[in-house]
């Protein structure tokens, strides 16, 4: 007897004692959407064929603790009337919480969880990708940079005090640099390759940054940050997915929450160094600052050497043994026979080979399909969500939110930022540890449920300020700005990329990934450039929009976001196309085996010519304590 979405394999086994009598062993595994558990129940009455007049049946829900599902079955059977159907009144209620399992999941089967730092070429790969997830650190530090720039005397001086709407454009400016950059990049991470897109962003950043930090003039100062913003966004659209790309299925969500963290990395550095630099009497005090922003991108530059490619960009360029090597040193200590790397080997190669062959990754096909704008709506909400929250304020403009509650002291002002900064890494850090345990979905609705209280509480209490002008009201803000921003890294620092990478399939990664930046750049260019002015204009009364918009945001969540826990990287297909995802190997579905077999009906795949794959040998070593 099969049960559908039951899982074969192992460990939550009914036996005939959780039942009344003669049951057969049953194994359900975690039900994502409530048209499923229907279908599910359904089986299960029908499987169940029980003797007696009437039988009381309780899964407990213990039982389904691990797998995210508690069941309560009040089964009745009428032996009178033969004709009648078996009633059933069913409770199926969703857990959110789940403990690590020993095991993890990958082409329906469950394997022993793996330690990374046991396993060398795993360890030397983990190691190295902590610089390339760098890119976002120099972001974070481009932020809090410019804060603190912002509020140190010297730098103000310099440029001759610059008004609310130079500020607007030097900060915006690098926005534009970002938007001017993005048509080209996902050609550049799916052309060139994702390593080669990683180096062009970093060295453009690091000539962006060579030319801010001599800054002669108000007008060289902004168009260094231009440089930046384009680098970065080329940098941006390659990073995540290398690293998405390379680490092992059990390690996914942590390491790709933890790349968008590393924001706070770079703003932690920025806040406290130029709190440091600010004792300096010249210009010092603000070149300092701008000439470390290249420290990220000159890290990224060295250990990019030292990573290899992605195995699905080689296996989608024909390079398929070369991906088979990389996948065997990363995830099984150089074994190419191991079950894992073949597994996974098969299931990105049948992928890529159907998507290829059906899809072909034109920008129409994040349209051309329900599951595609399904997509579409999250990616485009994830970037003006991340950034049109209320954020935007204090990540750039602190310095005047703070003014207008009476704490115009500079030093005080760093000081605040530097302390935000450090409690946003713990936070932020902590919770990518919890991604898969809590899951994506609860993350985001209780982030952005806390983020909208707080805010209302933030106004209210700028409001008081700007009324009675108390100390009191001032303090509140302060906390209140501290609390809204544990909600935010609850889930936005770390899931805005994590999520957004591991729902999009490979033939549409980098151009999804570009719709994502876009919404970004353009939140970005608005709070930039209309925050300071409207802060100035409006005070307190401008947050009231953003109270509104975290409603709004709110709603958008529960509506479309759905759960992608515990699901390997090309299968995450399942849960946005149904029974018409494509998904190649073990794992694919019977329509994707049909048309598997009618594609191999027409002709082999092609193979790589044994001169390639000498060639291709050279780079294999770049994991370090591979074998070649």
């Amino acid at each position: 007897m099969e049960v559908p979405y039951g899982n074969r394999r192992a460990a939550e086994l009914f036996t005939d004692s959780h039942l009344t009598a003669c049951a057969p062993t049953l194994a359900v595994n975690r039900i994502p959407s409530k048209e499923n558990r229907r279908r599910a129940s359904s089986e299960i009455i029908e499987a169940l064929q029980l003797g007696g007049s009437s039988a009381r049946i309780f899964f407990p829900p213990c039982v389904f603790f691990e797998r995210g599902l508690g069941f309560d079955f009040d089964f009745q059977r009428h032996d009178e009337d033969e004709s009648s159907r078996p009633r059933l009144f069913a409770r199926c209620f969703t857990m959110d919480f789940q403990h690590t399992k020993g095991t993890f999941e990958l082409a329906g089967k469950e394997f022993p969880r793996v330690t990374w730092y046991k396993q060398k070429g795993m360890r030397g790969l983990y190691i190295c990708l902590l610089f390339v997830v760098l890119t976002s650190a120099t972001n974070g530090y481009d932020s809090s940079m410019m804060n603190g720039l912002q509020s140190l005397p010297q730098w103000q001086d310099y440029y001759n005090s610059p008004s609310p709407s130079q500020l607007g454009l030097l900060n915006c400016i690098w926005a534009v640099g970002s938007l001017v950059a993005l048509p080209v990049v996902p050609y550049t991470a799916d052309m060139l390759g994702r390593r080669t897109g990683v180096m062009v962003g970093c060295s453009i950043m690091i000539g962006g940054v060579a030319l801010q930090s001599l800054g002669f003039t108000f007008a060289m100062f902004v168009s260094a940050r231009f440089f930046i913003g384009f680098g970065v966004a080329i940098a941006h659209g390659s990073s995540p997915l290398l690293i998405t790309e390379l680490v092992h299925p059990q390690h996914r969500a942590i390491y790709t929450a933890i790349y968008n963290t590393t924001w706070y990395m770079g703003s932690f550095v920025a806040a406290w160094l130029t709190f440091g630099t600010s004792k300096i009497g010249g210009n010092w005090a603000w070149r300092a600052p701008s000439l470390v922003q290249a420290l990220p991108s000159t890290l990224q530059m060295i250990f990019i050497w030292f990573v290899p490619e992605s195995p699905r960009w080689l296996i989608s360029r024909g390079k398929n043994e070369k991906a088979l090597r990389i996948l065997a040193d990363a995830h099984a200590s150089g074994n190419k026979l191991d079950e894992v790397v073949q597994l996974e080997y098969q299931e990105i190669r049948g992928t890529l080979k159907l998507e290829q062959e059906l899809e072909g990754g034109n920008w129409n096909d994040l349209w051309s399909k329900p599951g595609n704008r399904h997509r579409l709506i999250i990616l485009i909400s994830l970037g003006f969500f991340s950034q049109w929250s209320g954020n935007g304020l204090v990540s750039y403009y602190i310095h005047t939110v703070l003014d207008q509650i009476g704490i115009e002291e500079s030093s005080l002002q760093l000081l605040i930022n530097g302390i935000l900064q450090f409690t946003n890494i713990i936070v932020a850090t902590g919770m990518c540890f919890l991604v898969d345990r809590l899951g994506r979905r609860m993350l985001f609705l209780t982030s952005t449920a806390g983020m909208f209280v707080s805010f209302v509480v933030w106004t209210i209490c700028s409001a008081q300020w700007q009324i009675h002008q108390s100390k009191a009201s001032a303090n509140a803000v302060v906390v209140m700005i501290f609390l809204y921003y544990v909600f935010y890294n609850t889930a936005w620092s770390g899931l805005l990329v994590g999520y957004g990478v591991e729902i999009l399939p490979y033939n549409i990664r980098a151009k999804g990934m570009t719709v994502m930046f876009l919404a970004i750049d353009l939140s970005l260019f608005f709070n930039q450039y209309i925050n300071p002015i409207a802060l100035a204009s409006l005070t307190w009364k401008y947050y009231i929009f953003y109270d509104i918009w975290l409603l709004f945001e709110l709603l958008i969540i529960y509506k479309f976001y759905i759960e992608t826990r515990n699901t390997p990287l090309e299968e995450i297909a399942k849960h946005f196309d149904g029974e018409g995802a494509i998904i190649g190997g073990t794992a694919a579905n019977e329509k994707s085996r049909q048309l598997a077999e009618e594609i191999e009906k027409a002709g082999p795949l092609p193979i790589e010519s044994t001169a390639d794959l000498h060639e291709n040998e050279k780079d294999i070593g770049r994991i370090p304590g591979a074998s070649v």
